[in-house]
């Protein structure tokens, strides 16, 4: 007789699921690994940053926020809007799994992207752009910016995925992730942006999130304002997922 798979089985098979799944769709990857990189080797040789002797060092943050940002966020987000449009959602809450468990193997692969943009950025910036850890790396602080960068963002795309339409859903978060990439600390400082920008700016979690890389990296600056704004949002983020949430 066959007996069913251990709750902890079943989400890991989801979770490679999720990451075939997203293998698969082209445009996932266009966002998600592309677009980061692109950012990262672009503007690191054209010299659209100034003030700083060595582009690569500024950038590389921003380029691992907003792979982050891409993944948990716009990818995450649409794809989930979508599958609930298509009634994916509904047939997989009615498997004998928690549904909980669905949400966790979707954050797992999330996850496993992320750390291979990690990977890839990385890679990118010491073997083709030369650049070096900086005289205080602290790779606990790059690991909670992981982390927490994952839950703030993906707790945002779940939330509308779960509660707006998919088409209004995919505007909105492309819309979210320009806007993130524009003022978000990604390219442009925060310090060097107009007034208004800038304290809309300093109020959203992208420009936390590039910051608290940069201290993972090795900048030596103190952590701990931008992790109180990331740890915010997530709270927040993950506790209206929860609520607002519909699986049909």
């Amino acid at each position: 007789m066959t007996r069913a798979a251990s709750p902890g089985r079943a989400v890991l098979a989801l979770a490679a699921y999720e990451l075939r799944l997203a293998a698969r769709r082209g445009e996932n990857l266009l966002v998600t690994l592309v677009v980061p990189a692109a950012v990262l080797v672009f503007f690191s040789t054209v010299g659209a940053v100034e003030a700083v002797a060595r582009p690569v060092d500024r950038l590389l943050p921003g380029a691992l926020a907003l792979g982050v940002i891409a993944t948990s966020f716009d990818n995450l987000g649409i794809a989930t809007a979508y599958e609930r449009h298509y009634g994916v959602l509904k047939r997989l809450g009615g498997a004998p799994l928690p549904r909980g468990a669905i949400v966790v193997a979707k954050i797992m692969a999330v996850v496993a992207i992320e750390v291979a943009q990690v990977v890839l950025l990385i890679a990118l910036a010491r073997f083709v752009l030369g650049w070096r850890p900086g005289p205080d790396p602290t790779p606990l602080v790059a690991v909670a910016a992981l982390l927490l960068g994952t839950a703030a963002f993906a707790g945002l795309g779940l939330a509308m995925a779960g509660r707006l339409r998919a088409e209004a859903t995919l505007a909105l978060a492309n819309g979210l992730f320009l806007a993130f990439l524009l003022v978000g600390g990604i390219v442009v400082p925060v310090e060097q942006l107009p007034a208004p920008l800038a304290a809309i700016a300093g109020a959203l979690p992208a420009a936390h999130l590039a910051e608290l890389w940069a201290i993972g990296l090795g900048s030596g600056r103190n952590p701990v304002p931008s992790l109180l704004v990331l740890v915010g949002w997530a709270a927040v983020a993950v506790a209206v997922a929860i609520r607002a949430f519909r699986w049909e």
